[in-house]
């Protein structure tokens, strides 16, 4: 059975698991002493610094995630937003981008970011659908390639 949780303290083990899945899926490297440093400690970055974190999980076992990471008082960035493959096209994804929304929205926030990459084809037209838009020029880690803005 597919359940959606916040994050909890322990966590961070399945998160990464899933977030180096799948990256290796598209050939993109895993970091987790840059730019996956969040997932190591979801209560430091996230839930104790004015962010929320969800899992979603089948049978006690993580199989996506998605943050929203405070980056000042009104903005906030979506962050680690990924579901294993076999898992993609079932509608999961948008849950979690509607859960991460309303997170944002109830956490105060006016505006969410992500930084992304255009080989993951799969997300960009859910990012699309939800109101993200593209702008450039803006500075993005070594792994992304996109900046998307939307307001709340």
């Amino acid at each position: 059975m597919i359940n959606f949780r916040e994050a909890q303290q322990g966590d961070e083990e399945g998160v990464l698991k899933v977030v180096r899945e799948v990256l290796s899926e598209y050939g993109l490297e895993f970091n987790p002493e840059e730019e996956d440093l969040d997932v190591t400690n979801l209560e430091k970055y996230y839930m104790n610094n004015k962010g929320w974190f969800q899992v979603i999980l089948e049978d006690n076992r993580i199989i996506g995630s998605t943050g929203i990471f405070k980056v000042d008082e009104t903005t906030c960035e979506l962050r680690k937003m990924y579901l294993l493959p076999s898992y993609q096209g079932k509608g999961l994804g948008k849950k979690l981008m509607e859960n991460a929304l309303e997170a944002a929205k109830v956490l105060g926030y006016k505006t969410i970011t992500l930084q992304t990459n255009s080989v993951l084809v799969k997300a960009l037209p859910l990012y699309e659908r939800f109101g993200f838009r593209q702008e450039k020029g803006i500075e993005v880690c070594s792994r992304c390639d996109l900046f998307m803005k939307k307001v709340l």
